[in-house]
């Protein structure tokens, strides 16, 4: 027996949503975990999280990190490689060595961390709505076509 419409759509909904977070690397796990917690279809979160990919990621990570300044009250011009933060990021957790991760990532990590909230919330909504709406009526069409 296949996941309901509300698990399923749940489950993409997870993934749609996990993508908006600077958690680069994690976004499968973490997806599987919140689709997990809201009941909804750990393989549907999986297919979710491709709305994160090499042609959105740009954008996302623009918006939230400058949504994350704008509410925490940062102002000023900075330069940000994203690549660099990541690297930076990733090798302070391969290796454990966190000595530079407060000057070269936790800048721009945190603002897209608080910055992400508002597009995760919308996102998850937003997909959970369609997704959900969408599987509701292929069932019903089906089940009318099968009569």
């Amino acid at each position: 027996m296949g996941s309901s419409p509300q698990a399923i759509a749940a489950g993409v909904a997870c993934g749609v949503a996990i993508s908006f977070t600077p958690f680069v690397g994690l976004h499968f796990v973490l997806a599987a975990i919140t689709a997990f917690l809201c009941k909804g279809n750990v393989l549907a979160s999986a297919l979710g999280t491709a709305m994160g990919n090499p042609w959105t990621f740009p954008f996302i990570w623009v918006s939230v990190f400058y949504t994350g300044r704008w509410f925490l009250g940062v102002e000023g011009e900075i330069r940000v490689s994203f690549l660099t933060v990541f690297e930076k990021s990733m090798h302070a957790l391969m290796t454990f060595d966190f000595s530079g991760f407060a000057s070269d990532v936790w800048p721009v990590f945190f603002p897209m961390l608080v910055g992400c909230i508002p597009y995760y919330i919308v996102a998850w909504v937003v997909t959970y709505c369609i997704v959900k709406h969408g599987l509701t009526k292929l069932i019903e069409k089906r089940r009318k076509n099968a009569k």
